[in-house]
């Protein structure tokens, strides 16, 4: 299915590139391609890898836990596809343009096939990862591994921890570039510290 959908997914991500994508080995376009295609297929196919990883959990849940659980497939489909907009439309932009116009006098910026698309599909995945997060914790909460107080408590630790993981997932040195994924990242901690109090609702009491 990824490879059905590989060749529109290459024109779309060729916009802010403008041209046809440049290649320096014999099976760059191809291995390209396919990077594409692969990237594709695991979107597409993140509910299902999702749905087999709670099928593990569900026997030990009640009904109404496993239901819960269930209904929350089509959200992490959701979040990664609201992470992969947010990184197309607010961080890629930006973080093209610092990195093409940076030092025109000196460097002119030619990339080639792989460095573009690596570059480009690992924002886009990264970032989608990045918006699973308080699903992720709704349902730690459920499973009575995690509670509401640690969360705020440590809330210093989590900015920490975003300004690390903007750090890893920005391409660019600059701090507006950084602050576009931080600002998020914490944005998607509160809200998993509200999912995490409704996710304890869930907690079945042991004994």
């Amino acid at each position: 299915i990824g490879v059905a959908f590989a060749t529109p997914v290459l024109e779309f991500l060729k916009q802010p590139y403008g041209r046809a994508f440049l290649v320096t080995d014999p099976t760059g376009g191809v291995v390209q391609y396919f990077r594409v295609a692969l990237l594709v297929g695991g979107i597409i196919s993140i509910p299902v890898i999702t749905y087999q990883v709670l099928m593990f959990v569900l026997p030990g849940l009640t009904k109404q836990e496993s239901r819960y659980l269930l209904y929350s497939i089509p959200p992490v489909t959701l979040l990664f596809l609201v992470g992969v907009v947010f990184a197309w439309f607010i961080l890629i932009p930006p973080a093209l343009n610092f990195l093409v116009n940076f030092q025109t006098d000196l460097f002119r910026a030619d990339w080639t096939a792989d460095r573009y698309l690596g570059f480009v599909t690992a924002l886009l995945f990264w970032m989608g990862v990045a918006f699973e997060t308080p699903l992720i914790f709704f349902v730690l909460s459920i499973l009575g591994f995690v509670t509401p107080r640690p969360l705020i408590k440590n809330w210093r630790i989590a900015v920490v921890g975003a300004a690390i993981a903007a750090a890893v997932i920005t391409p660019t040195v600059d701090p507006v570039n950084m602050m576009l994924v931080m600002g998020p990242l914490m944005a998607l901690y509160g809200l998993s510290i509200i999912l995490v109090s409704i996710g304890m609702r869930f907690n079945r009491p042991e004994g």
